[in-house]
């Protein structure tokens, strides 16, 4: 994170501080370019908050097994007003809590099972982007005018560089995470792109499973979504297999032909979203959107 904020010319770093449960008040060194910086370390995330009052954002590093009541208590701190949440395999139900928690709040969670995301040209959240190679290479460390958003966090790493090859550039793009019941939807993000001027196209990657991507067709039907949305939902090649396929997410996994990444495709299509022939056939749907 702090390699692309010294990337995209930031003179202070994103990162406030850190919070170690386990550890005591203290500072950690990093580098930041060619120089070092020190960033304070907390015991407790209510005197980190303190410490930092301008601070909305927090990062869950915690593992599956205390993701969710660490984050609740990040939920109980007025300031914080989005939470990512890193580890997969989060349990369901309290998944299901948290996030009715966040939305009674008004507050945003990214996650679980994500990679992060990035605001093009100002912060990045987790691992999203990759190295400091390809933030680079993908034009990460200045904003173009596409907004994206993906269940996967490493397809969202090769979107980035099929965005930056065709268009010019990222605004966002954010990975809701591929545990079956993530905090945001598509949809959401979605809709928050449609509402910011400086997003001119829309780009979506989802996956079989589920039925978020049926939220977004009937969006583009009802005219709550305008802007033009290059869409691709993977896993058609499950049709190649005799027996029902589990790819990687716990929510990559169709119950019925409705959940299929087929029938998806053929729903958003149906709506007037712009469905690429396959995944091959992804970036020149992008190209041709954007020089439209």
């Amino acid at each position: 994170m702090l390699d692309f904020d010294y990337a995209a010319g930031r003179e202070t770093p994103s990162v406030a501080a850190i919070v170690n449960p386990t550890g005591a008040d203290s500072f950690a060194k990093f580098f930041f370019g060619k120089g070092e910086i020190l960033i304070p370390i907390y015991k407790t995330l209510q005197k980190a908050a303190q410490k930092h009052p301008n601070v909305d954002v927090m990062i869950n590093f915690a593992s599956f097994r205390s993701a969710a009541p660490s984050s609740e208590e990040a939920l109980a701190i007025p300031q914080l007003r989005t939470i990512i949440i890193i580890a997969e395999g989060v349990p369901e139900r309290r998944m299901k809590m948290v996030t009715a928690k966040a939305k009674a709040l008004g507050k945003v969670i990214i996650g679980p099972a994500t990679v992060g995301g990035i605001k093009a040209g100002c912060f990045k959240i987790g691992n999203a982007g990759g190295t400091i190679e390809n933030i680079i290479e993908s034009k990460l460390h200045r904003p173009g005018s596409v907004g994206f958003v993906s269940k996967s966090g490493g397809l969202s790493n090769e979107a980035y560089n099929i965005i930056a090859r065709n268009t010019d550039g990222l605004y966002e793009g954010i990975a809701i995470g591929g545990d079956t019941y993530p905090g945001s939807t598509l949809l959401d993000h979605l809709l928050r792109f449609e509402s910011i001027p400086d997003i001119k196209m829309l780009v979506c990657l989802g996956e079989v499973g589920g039925s978020a991507e049926y939220e977004i067709a009937e969006a583009l039907k009802t005219k709550r979504i305008t802007k033009p949305l290059v869409i691709w939902v993977t896993g058609t090649c499950s049709k190649a297999f005799k027996t029902e396929v589990q790819f990687g997410h716990a929510g990559a996994k169709a119950g019925c032909e409705v959940e299929t990444a087929d029938a998806k495709n053929s729903a958003l299509k149906a709506a007037g979203a712009i469905v690429p022939n396959s995944y091959d056939d992804y970036d020149q749907k992008i190209r041709k959107t954007y020089e439209d």
